[in-house]
């Protein structure tokens, strides 16, 4: 009966380490899946092949493990503890090395690899482990289970909790020490079993291993933000990792920029020269200006310029991400920025995506004003499609106004014009913007009407406005002279240039493929 109890305690053991490898396994894919996004951008591709890598490698482990013989619960021990290393220090060597080196992709594809290896190891092992158990097919069926269930927790865990709470820096630390503890359990089974001189290796092992492990989860933070800081030029005051992305706040002298997952957003150095554009030309052109839309902004900034207008009555700004709304609302810089905008009683936060709430919203609006992230993926891409736009003109009131930004007319001229082509698809009589921003450069918006409106009309109505009467830094008269005025398209073929669609979404290839070397 003893003998019977043992062999079932092996057996349960066993299968709870695939469970544990399962856990930590689809976990580490989705730190390195998100890593890549963040060094490399274009999510689709990298969670691709990041996790495609893995897969693979798995497989190639899967192969090898015909090849290890002899003390298998061993060598299974021994994998369990460099798997917990490798796991715990993942996203500390992506950053550490991407403080050196531009070969970010590299060393993110490496350690898939290497963890897929070492995953696709085990899971042969502990069926060849467990067949002295349990017959064949029990055997296959309730190892595989494990890893698998193992996967669904730690997708779970890896949205609700490790990212939005832990974040990258502490995450990958909880999985390694989840495959550590599974590691001595075994070990403390087999104790009995081994000879002095393995008591005295493994337990110089196992200890070494904790310390590496304790004494990563201390330093994690200042190696990581050494390397964070290496990105970018200037001091970082702030960061944060939320359940969405990474914001980071930076400093040069009395300015601040702000970076979402590496790419700025924001510098007070000049944000009016964007701000400014993309609310005060609608909201003038607008001829009832009561209810006002904004998809995105969670900066802030563009309700501060809306507010600046007496006749609004209600502010409804949705922002998908409740950190950055926060951050808007709580951080004395940006509170400072936008005049605590998001606290004013005429505004209200709704932090859901924006296409989620134009498919389910039965309000309508006088102004929308989608300040969004550059189309730069498949699902940012979604924001700037034709069934979105026309979500937008279904919530708009008659004669009502849709400005959007659009990128750069010059960096990616062909995403500038699908944007412009996409409003217009949508039934909007359209007009370009464009405006000199010191630090991003030449900037762009398109304007869009809810009429029949030839281009020259509207151009001239933009051109007649004055703004003499809101307390504005930079926009005038003279600047919508500017702003509406293009010279010839030199970098782009219209026609070649396809509507973007849920179904074609063509946008983000021809963002991706601007002349961003420019920038």
């Amino acid at each position: 009966m003893k003998v019977t109890q043992v062999m079932r305690l092996k057996s349960n053991i066993l299968k709870l380490a695939l469970f544990a490898t399962g856990l930590s396994g689809i976990v580490a894919e989705y730190i390195l899946s998100t890593l890549a996004t963040y060094f490399l951008g274009d999510s689709v591709m990298q969670w691709t092949m990041t996790v495609s890598i893995m897969l693979f490698s798995m497989g190639i482990g899967s192969r090898l493990s015909k090849y290890v013989n002899g003390n298998l619960l061993m060598k299974f021990i021994f994998i369990e503890f460099l798997l917990s290393v490798l796991v715990s220090y993942s996203s500390l060597i992506a950053y550490t090395v991407s403080a050196y080196t531009i070969y970010h992709g590299a060393i993110i594809y490496t350690l898939s690899i290497a963890i897929g290896i070492l995953i696709g190891l085990e899971i042969p092992l502990v069926v060849r482990l467990n067949d002295e158990f349990e017959e064949l097919k029990i055997n296959v069926s309730s190892v595989l289970e494990k890893d698998y269930f193992g996967s669904l927790v730690g997708g779970v865990f890896f949205a609700f909790v490790g990212l939005p709470y832990l974040g990258l820096t502490y995450t990958p630390f909880v999985l390694g020490m989840i495959n550590f503890l599974v590691a001595l359990l075994l070990l403390f089974i087999l104790w009995k079993q081994l000879s002095l001189n393995r008591h005295r290796l493994l337990g110089s092992l196992s200890s070494g291993i904790m310390i590496i492990l304790v004494a990563g989860f201390f330093v994690a933070k200042p190696i990581i933000l050494h390397g964070e800081q290496k990105r970018y030029k200037d001091k970082i005051v702030y960061e944060e990792q939320t359940r969405y992305q990474k914001l980071v706040i930076t400093q040069w002298k009395n300015d601040y920029w702000l970076f979402i997952n590496g790419n700025q957003q924001l510098s007070t150095l000049d944000e009016v020269l964007y701000h400014e554009p993309i609310v005060h030309p609608a909201m003038k052109l607008a001829s009832q200006k009561k209810d006002i839309l904004i998809l995105g902004g969670g900066d802030g900034c563009t309700a501060r310029e809306v507010l600046k207008y007496s006749e609004v009555k209600t502010i409804t700004l949705v922002d998908l991400d409740p950190g950055m709304t926060r951050l808007a609302s709580e951080h004395p810089i940006l509170v400072d920025l936008n005049s605590g905008a998001l606290k004013e009683s005429r505004v209200n936060v709704i932090n859901e995506d924006g296409y989620q709430f134009l498919e389910a919203t039965k309000s309508f609006y006088d102004i929308v004003i989608i300040d969004l992230p550059d189309p730069r993926s498949v699902e940012l891409g979604r924001l700037y499609t034709n069934e979105f736009y026309t979500l937008c003109y279904r919530s708009l009131r008659p004669n009502g106004i849709v400005i959007t930004q659009a990128g750069s007319p010059y960096y990616a001229t062909k995403a500038f014009r699908c944007i412009e082509k996409t409003v217009h698809s949508a039934g909007f009589s359209t007009i370009p913007l464009h405006n000199q921003i010191i630090t991003l450069g030449e900037w762009g918006w398109v304007l869009g009407v809810k009429s029949q409106v030839k281009p020259e009309v509207l151009k001239r109505k933009l051109q007649s406005l004055s703004f003499e009467d809101i307390n504005v830094r930079w926009i005038n008269n003279e600047a919508m002279q500017l702003i509406t005025s293009f010279g010839k398209d030199i970098y782009s073929n219209e026609d070649s240039v396809k509507v973007n669609r849920i179904h074609d979404p063509v946008l983000y290839h021809y963002y991706l493929k601007g002349n961003w070397e420019l920038y």
